[in-house]
C-alpha cells in the first residue's frame, strides 16, 4: 500500500509539471492558427517551430552556433566560477580581506555585465574574448558573494571545536566551512550559469558574427520569426541543462559530506 501510495505521489507531482507546459503549447498552436495573425510569419505556431528547429539541426547551422556560443560559455563560466570562489574564499574566510574587498565588491556587483560592454569594446576589440570576458564578469559578482556569504556564516562554534581538536587552517577549509557553505555557493552558480547564457546572447547579438545571438540577428533582418523563436528556444533548454547538471552536483557534494561527518 505504501508503495502504491509513493507511486501515486509521484504521478500527481509529475503531471503538475507537465499539464501547465502541453496547455501552453497548445494555447500557443491554436492562437498562432486563429488568433488575429493566424497564418502570418509574424506569429508561427509551435508546429512550425518545431519544424523549423529540425530543419536547422539538420542543416548543420544550428549545431554551429551553439557549438560556438557553448564554446564562450564554458571557458567564460570557467574563468568567472575559478576566479569568484577564490576571491569569496579569502573574503569569506580573512576578515581583514573581507574589509579591504567588499566595499569594491559592493560598488561594481549592481553594474550590469553588459554595461562593461563598451569599455571591453574599445580595451580589447570586437574579437573572440570579448564575449567571454563579459560572461566571466557576468559570473564572478554573483558567485564571489554568494561564496563570501556563504563562508562568513558557518557556525564560529563548529570552526572553534575543529581548532581544539588540533585540525590545521587548510583541513577546516576543506572539511568544514567548505562543506557547510556548499549551498549558497551553488546557489551563486546557478544563478551564475543563467547570467553567462543571458549575457553571451546579448554580446553575440551586438558585436559577434556567430553564435545563437547571431544567428538571431540574421533571422531578424529575415523576419524570419519560427528562426528567432527556434534559438530562443534551444537557449532556454541549455539554460534548463545547465541548471539539472549543477543540481546534481550539489545534491552529490552536500550527500557525500554528510556520509563523511556521519563516519
Amino acid at each position: 500500500m505504501k508503495t502504491t501510495s509513493l507511486f501515486k505521489a509521484a504521478g500527481s507531482r509529475s503531471l503538475w509539471k507537465i499539464v501547465p507546459v502541453m496547455v501552453f503549447f497548445v494555447l500557443w498552436e491554436l492562437a498562432a492558427r486563429y488568433g488575429p495573425f493566424g497564418g502570418t510569419a509574424i506569429f508561427p505556431s509551435f508546429s512550425a517551430v518545431l519544424l523549423e528547429m529540425a530543419a536547422l539541426f539538420k542543416s548543420g547551422v544550428m549545431i554551429k552556433n551553439l557549438a560556438a556560443t557553448l564554446f564562450r560559455v564554458l571557458i567564460g563560466l570557467f574563468l568567472g566560477t575559478i576566479s569568484g570562489i577564490v576571491i569569496g574564499i579569502l573574503m569569506g574566510w580573512q576578515e581583514k580581506v573581507y574589509r579591504s574587498l567588499s566595499p569594491i565588491i559592493s560598488m561594481l556587483y549592481p553594474i550590469p555585465a553588459l554595461g562593461w560592454l563598451p569599455l571591453l569594446m574599445l580595451w580589447i576589440g570586437i574579437n573572440e574574448m570579448l564575449p567571454i570576458a563579459i560572461i566571466s564578469i557576468g559570473v564572478f559578482f554573483p558567485l564571489c558573494y554568494n561564496t563570501a556569504a556563504g563562508i562568513r556564516s558557518v557556525d564560529q562554534e563548529m570552526i572553534k571545536a575543529a581548532h581544539i581538536l588540533g585540525a590545521s587552517e587548510m583541513r577546516i577549509l576543506f572539511e568544514v566551512i567548505l562543506p557547510n557553505a556548499a549551498s549558497q555557493i551553488f546557489t551563486g552558480l546557478k544563478l551564475s550559469s543563467g547570467m553567462s547564457w543571458r549575457t553571451v546572447l546579448a554580446a553575440e547579438m551586438v558585436a559577434i558574427p556567430t553564435g545563437i545571438g547571431a544567428l538571431i540577428m540574421k533571422a531578424e533582418s529575415l523576419v524570419r520569426v519560427d528562426i528567432i523563436i527556434s534559438s530562443l528556444v534551444v537557449l532556454s533548454l541549455m539554460c534548463l541543462f545547465f541548471e539539472k547538471i549543477l543540481g546534481v552536483v550539489e545534491k552529490k557534494w552536500i550527500g557525500n559530506w554528510s556520509g563523511n561527518a556521519q563516519d
